[in-house]
C-alpha cells in the first residue's frame, strides 16, 4: 500500500514540469518517452536480466505485450498534454484524474474481475464516486469579473483531448493483465518470481518504452509533420518529465500485479497525483483562482483522499 501511493507523487508532478517547460504537446509526449526508455534499460540490464535472465527479458509474449501497451500510453499523453493549454492544467488534471479512476477501476473489476463480492462493489462504486466528484470541484470555474476565460472552442478542444486520453491511458493500465486474463501471458510468468509479478511487470517497462518513443516520433513525423521537433531544446527538457514518470509507472505496474494491491487500487492510488497537479498549477504556474475555486479545491481535495482510501483499505483482493 505504501508502495501504491508514491506513484501520485512522481505522476503528479509531469504535467507541471512539462507545463513550465512550455512545449509543444508533442514534445512533452516525445521527451517523456525518451526519458522513460532510458529509464527503462537501465531496470532492465540493472535488475531484470541479473535476476530473471535474458529469455525472460526478451520473451517474445512480454514485448507484444509491452510494444502495444506503449502505443496506448502515447495516444493518452499526447491527449493529456494537448488538453494543459486550453484549460490549464488545475482543470485538466482534475478531469482527466476522474477518467481514469473511473475508467481503469470499472475494467479492473468487471473484466478482471477484481471485485468478487457485493461489499465490495459497494465500496468501491462508494470511492470512485467520491473521487470522480473531488475532480470535478476541484475543476470548479470561475464566473467572477476579471477572471481568466475559457472559450468554447478551448474547452470543446481540451475535452475531446481528455476523451482519447483518458482512452489511452485506460488501455495502457488494462493490457498487461487482460493478456494474462485471456490466457496469453502465461501465469508461470505473470506470477514469477514469487507469486507477486514483479519480473513481469519490471520485464514489460522496456518493450513499453520503446512503444511510446516510435508513437511520439510518429505523431511528430505523420501528424505534426514537423521532424525539427525531435531534436529541439524543449524536447530534451522534457526528458526529466520522462524520469520522474517512469519512478512513478514502474510502481505503478508492481502492485496491480501485487495480489496484495491489484489494478484498481495500484491506479486509484496514482491518480492521487492530482493533489499535487492541482496545487502545484496554483503555486509553481501561478494559475489564479478565486476564493470560491479555493473552497472548492480545498473540499475537493478530501474527496479525492477519501475516496481513495476507501479503494485502498476495502476493495483488496
Amino acid at each position: 500500500m505504501l508502495l501504491a501511493l508514491l506513484p501520485a507523487v512522481f505522476l503528479g508532478s509531469n504535467s507541471i514540469i512539462t507545463a513550465k517547460i512550455d512545449g509543444k504537446p508533442s514534445q512533452g509526449t516525445l521527451g517523456t518517452t525518451i526519458g522513460a526508455l532510458l529509464f527503462a534499460i537501465a531496470v532492465s540490464l540493472c535488475y531484470v536480466v541479473p535476476h530473471a535472465g535474458w529469455a525472460f527479458a526478451y520473451n517474445p509474449r512480454i514485448w507484444v505485450v509491452g510494444l502495444c501497451s506503449g502505443v496506448f500510453w502515447t495516444i493518452g499523453s499526447f491527449g493529456q498534454y494537448s488538453a494543459l493549454k486550453p484549460l490549464g492544467v488545475s482543470v485538466a488534471m482534475p478531469i482527466s484524474t476522474a477518467g481514469q479512476v473511473v475508467g481503469n477501476a470499472l475494467m479492473a473489476a468487471i473484466v478482471l474481475e477484481q471485485w468478487t463480492t457485493l461489499h465490495v462493489w459497494a465500496v468501491g462504486m462508494l470511492a470512485i464516486i467520491l473521487v470522480t466528484a473531488g475532480a470535478v470541484m476541484c475543476s470548479a470555474r470561475d464566473h467572477t469579473e476579471g477572471a481568466v476565460q475559457r472559450s468554447p472552442k478551448d474547452v470543446r478542444a481540451g475535452l475531446t483531448a481528455l476523451l482519447f486520453s483518458t482512452l489511452g491511458f485506460m488501455m495502457y493500465f488494462l493490457f498487461p493483465n487482460l493478456l494474462h486474463k485471456t490466457g496469453f501471458i502465461g501465469d508461470d510468468i505473470y506470477n514469477a518470481p514469487g507469486g507477486d509479478g514483479l519480473y513481469y511487470m519490471t520485464s514489460v517497462i522496456l518493450p513499453q518504452a520503446v512503444g511510446q518513443v516510435l508513437t511520439a516520433l510518429a505523431i511528430i513525423t505523420f501528424i505534426e509533420k514537423n521532424t525539427q521537433l525531435i531534436v529541439a531544446k524543449k524536447t530534451a527538457l522534457n526528458i526529466i518529465t520522462g524520469l520522474a514518470w517512469a519512478v512513478g509507472n514502474v510502481l505503478v505496474f508492481i502492485c496491480a500485479a501485487s495480489p496484495h494491491v491489484g489494478q484498481a487500487i495500484a491506479t486509484t492510488f496514482s491518480q492521487l497525483g492530482v493533489i499535487v497537479s492541482t496545487y502545484g498549477g496554483i503555486v509553481i504556474l501561478h494559475e489564479h483562482k478565486s476564493k470560491r475555486q479555493m473552497a472548492f479545491i480545498l473540499f475537493g481535495t478530501v474527496l479525492i483522499t477519501v475516496g481513495a482510501v476507501l479503494m485502498g483499505m476495502f476493495t483488496t483482493r
